[in-house]
């Protein structure tokens, strides 16, 4: 497929309200103003999501302005041990309070609610920090973490899309390979984080959602004989003609791939989501088999609002090609892959 490149610094949204310029982008160049928004505050959604990994166990963190509910998640996963924890409280009507940053490159953002608190410091210096603790985290009682990212790649997966409404959008950063140091205590146990072998990634999201979509999304940072490598992959809302998300990351550069498709194993008519996946690509770039450890599930129901997530951690296996067709070969390397169904 054409891909439209975005390569100049643009305002994100025209006087409509609507994206200026459809495509992606390997660096921030669209620039996102909450007020250039049309729509109404209660379908405006930012959010900022982390996720550190080392192979063995891994920590997610994230912070949500969804306009009419705010939602705060902290994960702890052990892939040795086969379990995750996840607490996810939510709050009534911020409305855009939160105060997100309007920009991945600096800015802090904060969520404080009872008895939790999470924190993500960048003031643009090139080290983030993210700072967690809740007191009542699991049935070992509080959780406390500190992280510390750098070494931020030069390129990373931009990309405007807009939905088959007008006024709708989705404005998305993914920042894999992030290099990250710190540590995780909880049940008396703590889990360190060696920039050696831990890497994080950024899901950085703001935009306006139609009421109903389902996503695909798949990511992985990690190492290929010591050169920083990852990727992102994804598809499944909104009119991405100009453009797709997948892209490869190696020794900082991105890569641009065309469609990415997910073969999730069907058992009884429904998604089986534990037996091994495949992954295949229309222009042969990207052709994993993936081995899934622990499937982190959550369904919301409460009729006019319902999210079913499914985020898979397991281990990938194959090849990926590089512009220059350079192929390189991955053995068991972890990441995730999920299907998230959401009326919202």
């Amino acid at each position: 497929m054409d891909q439209h490149e975005i390569t100049h610094e643009i305002p994100l949204l025209n006087a409509r309200g609507e994206l200026t310029e459809p495509g992606y982008a390997k660096k921030l160049l669209p620039v996102y103003r909450r007020a250039d928004i049309k729509a109404s505050p209660l379908r405006i959604k930012e959010w900022d999501y982390y996720l550190i990994n080392n192979g063995r166990f891994a920590l997610a963190l994230t912070i949500d302005d969804n306009g009419y509910m705010g939602l705060d998640s902290i994960s702890l996963l052990n892939f040795e041990e086969g379990w995750e924890i996840t607490k996810s409280p939510m709050c009534f009507m911020p409305l855009g309070k939160r105060r997100l940053p309007e920009t991945s490159k600096a800015g802090d953002t904060t969520a404080i609610g009872k008895s939790y608190s999470i924190y993500f410091k960048n003031d643009g210096s090139g080290v983030r920090t993210l700072i967690a603790q809740m007191k009542r985290f699991g049935p070992a009682g509080s959780l406390y973490a500190r992280v510390e990212l750098f070494d931020e790649p030069e390129e990373s997966m931009v990309i405007a899309t807009p939905f088959d409404k007008p006024g709708h959008f989705y404005y998305n950063q993914k920042i894999n390979c992030l290099r990250a140091r710190g540590e995780v205590t909880y049940d008396g146990h703590t889990y360190v984080f060696d920039p050696a072998d831990s890497f994080a990634v950024l899901d950085w999201g703001r935009g306006v959602w139609t009421y109903k979509n389902t996503w695909y999304w798949g990511s992985a940072s990690g190492a290929v004989d010591g050169v920083p490598f990852g990727w992102n992959i994804g598809y499944g809302f909104g009119d991405t003609s100009a453009a797709s998300e997948n892209m490869l990351f190696y020794g900082g550069k991105a890569h641009k791939l065309s469609q990415v498709c997910f073969h999730i194993p069907q058992r009884d008519g429904r998604d089986d989501f534990l037996s091994p996946w495949r992954f295949t690509s229309d222009d042969g770039r990207f052709e994993m088999k993936f081995d899934p450890i622990l499937d982190r599930a959550a369904c919301t129901d409460v009729k006019l609002i319902k999210s079913d997530q499914h985020q898979v951690f397991g281990r990938f296996t194959g090849a990926a090609t590089l512009d220059d067709g350079r192929v390189i070969q991955v053995r068991d390397m972890l990441g995730f892959a999920e299907k998230v169904e959401n009326k919202w």
